[in-house]
């Protein structure tokens, strides 16, 4: 499969909605869409990861198709807000790096304990 792009992510989505998809949900729908599909995440995460056991409806849970529904619906949310996402994400690594410039190298819960 070729790489996307996440221009290219959000044109597939927008061409996807328009012509399976018929129209976008609200953007309230779109959102409890997006809470809903995170707690399909962690519900597969709290399984894997924590300390709950999986239950026989678990079975044939996908954490990478999860975690695509995730960023579909961040997508679309994205689309019909008019959010350039590359643009936003850019924005932000540069908020967090100059924020957190030294936070993080200085914060010793991040560094190995030996």
């Amino acid at each position: 499969m070729p790489d996307l792009t996440i221009k290219d992510a959000q044109q597939k989505v927008d061409d996807w909605i328009n012509t399976i998809g018929v129209r976008y949900f609200s953007e309230l729908t779109n959102l409890a869409q997006l809470v809903e599909e995170v707690g399909e995440v962690s519900r597969i995460m709290s399984r894997k990861y924590g300390d709950q056991s999986f239950k026989k409806s678990d079975e044939g849970a996908d954490l990478g198709d999860e975690l695509a529904d995730v960023l579909f619906v961040l997508i679309c949310i994205a689309n019909q807000t008019g959010i350039d996402l590359n643009e936003a994400l850019l924005r932000n690594l540069e908020k967090k790096t100059v924020r957190d410039a030294t936070r993080h190298q200085q914060n010793e819960k991040l560094h190995d304990k030996k």
